[in-house]
């Protein structure tokens, strides 16, 4: 690769290193998706998708939800005669939003989605917003994003509606950690027992329940646990926020610089940081190590998918010796990666953006022991004899942390075990 550094070595912090810009068919979730993990985490929120029979249907297959069950989101069908301009698409709006908070008055946030039909049909879902806000100010906030697939790509869904979060959060002038990024309710609550224990008080985005989310101000630094959140960082920014720059968490050593960073920034003592997280950090090894053995040096690739790819790879080729050989992202954000990009091998190849028929060309040629890619094309390369993996299994896991690495891990070994288990079975019946 042309102006490369020594294969094995890690690229200093800041230095420029080649990426493969891929401009064609791509093969990826639309941010509609985030909803799925979205609507779990908000708890008296509603997500009102205004699309097609298509978005109700990707969003009741991925969500897996029971017809019984009543969940926080729907789909407002747009119809033919709507397409058509036949009727007014606003007035249908409104009325279907009051009917939606007179059967649920529990709703207390109230998101309209944007899909491709209503971009098609240029719905300004933020003036409409604006308007049922209004309406309904007294009892539920109403806001307005994109999850449409001409506009993002799957985590892309859950920036979007951080990012229209940002502008109506409380203004505080009192100095505290936001982290930024859906997480689960577990691992949540990990991190706020680890920031307490390092005398740090620590505010989440987004908050569990609407009128729980957090204040900002001049004198709130943040700290992204998502590396998908480019807007709502700037957003954050916007209302006087200061970015900690540090990798993800993780890993037992991703997680251990995460929370050193913000520590660093809140002025922790140092010994009581190391005092803290030591048992922590040890025992997230421990559980990583037979893991490493099953992985090191197997050479693994990954597909744009999630905006995870990178410090994945990262954690991957530092805490368990694998070798990666292909990096692609939908999107990358130099700024937010650039700690983590210093940490890849100096020869991995990085690629940004989607060609799908040019990707799977390459990893035809490379053949690595594992490929992390989308559903629609794991069975594919399956039937090819290379292993592959599911990447959106890893956006609906619980990652993150310490005590979360181990399984983390499991997630690439895995695949690889059901691979030798297929091959002792094939070898014995022949």
């Amino acid at each position: 690769m042309s102006g490369a550094l020594a294969s094995g070595c890690a690229a200093p912090v800041g230095i420029e290193r080649p990426v493969l810009r891929e401009r064609g068919q791509r093969e990826v979730f639309c941010g509609l998706t985030g909803i799925v993990w979205l609507h779990r985490k908000i708890q008296d929120a509603f997500f009102l998708v205004i699309g097609s029979r298509t978005c109700a249907h990707l969003l009741q297959s991925a969500a897996g939800v029971m017809i019984f069950a009543e969940p926080r989101f729907g789909t407002a069908i747009i119809e033919e005669r709507d397409l058509a301009g036949l009727a007014d698409a606003n007035a249908e709006l409104d009325r279907m939003v009051a009917q939606l908070l007179a059967r649920r008055p529990e709703i207390r946030m109230l998101f309209l989605v944007g899909s491709c039909p209503s971009e098609v049909i240029k719905l300004d879902l933020a003036r409409a917003a604006q308007r049922l806000d209004t309406a309904h100010g007294g009892q539920t906030r109403v806001l307005a994003w994109s999850g449409s697939g001409i506009e993002t790509t799957f985590t892309e869904g859950e920036d979007a509606c951080l990012a229209s979060l940002v502008p109506g959060l409380p203004e505080t002038d009192e100095s505290r950690l936001l982290v930024v990024g859906s997480l689960p309710d577990i691992v949540e609550d990990q991190f706020a027992r680890i920031f307490a224990a390092l005398g740090i008080t620590a505010d989440f985005l987004p908050a569990r329940r609407a009128g729980a989310m957090p204040a900002i101000g001049a004198s709130t630094r943040y700290l992204l646990a998502q590396p998908f959140l480019g807007a709502t960082a700037q957003a954050i920014e916007a209302r006087g926020g200061r970015r900690i720059d540090a990798i993800f968490p993780f890993g037992a050593e991703g997680t251990t610089e995460w929370l050193h960073e913000a520590a660093r920034a809140f002025g922790v003592d140092e010994l009581h940081f190391r005092t803290t997280i030591a048992p922590l950090r040890e025992r997230a090894k421990r559980a990583l190590a037979p893991l490493r053995d099953r992985l090191a040096g197997k050479r693994i690739s990954f597909l744009p998918d999630s905006q995870l790819e990178i410090p994945l790879a990262r954690f991957l080729s530092t805490e368990l010796g694998m070798v990666p050989v292909e990096v692609g992202t939908p999107y990358l954000h130099r700024g937010h990666m650039a700690r983590e990009l210093a940490r890849l091998p100096a020869d991995v190849r990085l690629s940004e953006g989607q060609d799908v028929d040019r990707q799977l060309d390459r990893v035809r040629a490379d053949r690595p022991d594992l490929t992390v890619c989308g559903l629609g094309l794991a069975n594919p390369l399956e039937a090819e004899g290379l292993a592959t993996k599911w990447a959106i299994e890893l956006v609906f896991s619980p990652i993150h942390g310490f005590d979360q690495a181990a399984d983390l891990a499991d997630l690439f070994a895995r695949p690889l075990r059901r691979r030798d288990v297929l091959r002792l079975e094939g070898a014995s019946c022949s």
